[in-house]
């Protein structure tokens, strides 16, 4: 009895932290700093929230990545850019659908082109963001593939699983990491 307490022990407890961690982060907006100077990431920020993380980090262009109907979130984020003199790119992504390598190659040329540091973003901060962000490290900034595979990790929310959350965007980025030769 005591080996089924412990092996259950073992197999619940980095579930369980790893399911606090993604919670909490959502909650805080799940904001994290890629490449210091150069890339951020996070789900949908308010207006207030926008505004603290443009000063705070110097953000020069934000890429929005959701395709979602715009409303309230749009307008603050608009609000939120114009007010810190940041650059808006609408880029949108379906995170139940896979990008074509293409599109992962014209928006790593976006990224590449805009003026830095720069915001990622989608509505969680997990999925799309976390796609964006690993062809960023990828194919932009020349990083390893395991750090750009970490951007679709459950550290930011992300379940790399077939028929579990979003795969799609993995998928999406192991097609394309292929055509930027790690």
């Amino acid at each position: 009895m005591r080996i089924v307490r412990w092996t259950a022990i073992v197999i619940l407890l980095p579930i369980i932290l790893i399911a606090a961690h993604m919670g909490i982060s959502q909650i805080l907006g799940n904001f994290h700093e890629v490449i210091p100077g150069q890339l951020y990431r996070s789900g949908q920020l308010d207006e207030a929230q926008l505004d603290a993380v443009a000063r705070k980090y110097g953000i020069r262009t934000i890429v929005n990545l959701r395709n979602e109907k715009r409303g309230d979130w749009y307008r603050q984020e608009q609000a939120a850019a114009s007010d810190n003199n940041i650059r808006l790119i609408d880029y949108p992504l379906s995170s139940g659908s896979v990008v074509s390598n293409d599109k992962a190659r014209e928006l790593a040329d976006i990224m590449r082109d805009a003026e830095k540091p720069i915001l990622i973003h989608c509505e969680h901060g997990a999925n799309r963001t976390g796609l964006a962000s690993a062809i960023y490290v990828g194919a932009v900034a020349k990083g390893s593939e395991l750090f750009s595979e970490w951007q679709l990790s459950p550290y930011y929310g992300h379940i790399p699983i077939p028929g579990i959350g979003r795969y799609a965007m993995y998928q999406s980025w192991d097609n394309f990491e292929e055509t930027i030769g790690f």
